[in-house]
């Protein structure tokens, strides 16, 4: 399997990198914090990419990496990798909004349970940027009842959603009553699994991207850091806390690429074995899950490590990203339940 860019995924990725750079900075994580309409101007750039919420998927992953690097508060994640996918599967024309990034959206799934899996429960909970969405996408129970048959797809607007207190303040989080809804069809469960594995990958390419931030932080740390008149890059305990950061990262970086080229494949016309195939595809996207859940963390807490006691501060731009590291590797199951969701397919 060959992991190289092809030019055209050079191009969008060295495109999206120097706009992130431009317009993402630490001030305006920390000035999202107080003032949620103070990341508007970002997405007004962002939203010319939401086209890849049903575009190939490898090219969804090299720009949510990249917004996992600056941690980019936006409903990018909300809108194209959620909302989207499920109003393609129903041909639903206020798709097209959605893709050009006129209109936002969101996805209410999760029930009572947190678990993001077709309910009948009208208590929608995690369900993000749904203050700010224009639309809330609200996925029901089967039509058969809530164990069998499609399930049903309404919209309507959050005006009485609850924010969660979370850890993570760039992707706010809310709870959505969805007694009342406007009905715009049914989709498969299967259909709706494959659309949330699918972000499953997105957001674990989120993960790789903001594990290899906290990473530079604290390798450009170590080298600036002076400590008994010698860097403390020099330091052998130092050293090893990087490299094995580093190989964390890499391992991540290939297992969500892997996955993504996986789900494209499974997509493909001439794919035979449609069972074994999404068997392949449910293994790599938890996988691909756990292992940048399992680098973000690490990447956290060593980098924390590393910066010593201004690590902690407030000031300092990296719990920025180690917020975004914990709430990520939490959302769409964490570490562990993909390791048993693995296991329970392995054996």
């Amino acid at each position: 399997m060959d992991f190289s860019p092809s030019d055209d995924q050079v191009l969008l990725r060295d495109s999206i990198r120097a706009l992130l750079a431009a317009e993402c900075t630490p001030a305006v994580l920390r000035a999202h914090m107080s003032d949620l309409p103070a990341a508007t101007p970002l997405w007004s750039h962002l939203g010319d990419f939401a086209a890849l919420g049903v575009g190939p998927t490898v090219d969804l992953c090299i720009v949510m990496e990249e917004l996992g690097y600056v941690a980019a508060p936006s409903p990018f994640f909300a809108s194209a990798c959620l909302a989207a996918p499920v109003l393609a599967a129903i041909g639903d024309p206020c798709l097209d909004e959605i893709l050009a990034g006129t209109t936002t959206g969101t996805l209410a799934l999760a029930g009572s349970d947190g678990m993001w899996r077709a309910n009948s429960d009208s208590h929608k909970t995690f369900v993000p940027d749904a203050a700010s969405a224009d639309m809330v996408v609200v996925i029901g129970g089967g039509v058969g009842g809530a164990d069998g048959g499609n399930c049903t797809v309404a919209t309507q607007i959050a005006d009485d959603a609850r924010r969660i207190t979370t850890l993570d303040s760039t992707r706010p989080l809310y709870n959505v009553e969805c007694a009342t809804g406007t009905p715009i069809g049914t989709i498969d469960p299967d259909a709706l699994d494959a659309i949330i594995e699918r972000a499953t990958v997105a957001l674990a390419a989120e993960l790789v991207g903001t594990a290899r931030r906290l990473l530079d932080m604290s390798l450009a740390y170590a080298k600036e850091r002076v400590q008994f008149g010698v860097a403390i890059g020099s330091f052998q305990a130092i050293q090893h806390k990087l490299v094995d950061m580093s190989l964390d990262v890499e391992r991540a970086w290939s297992a969500v690429y892997f996955a993504a080229m996986t789900l494209a494949a499974a997509d493909a016309p001439d794919e035979s074995d449609g069972s074994a195939s999404r068997l392949d595809c449910k293994r790599a996207v938890h996988v691909a899950k756990a292992t940048a859940g399992i680098a973000a963390k690490h990447c956290a807490k060593d980098g924390i490590q590393i910066h010593g006691g201004i690590g902690f501060t407030w000031e300092h731009d990296l719990h920025l990203f180690i917020r975004r590291a914990y709430a990520s590797e939490a959302l769409l199951g964490t570490t562990n339940w993909h390791h048993e969701q693995l296991g329970d397919l392995l054996f």
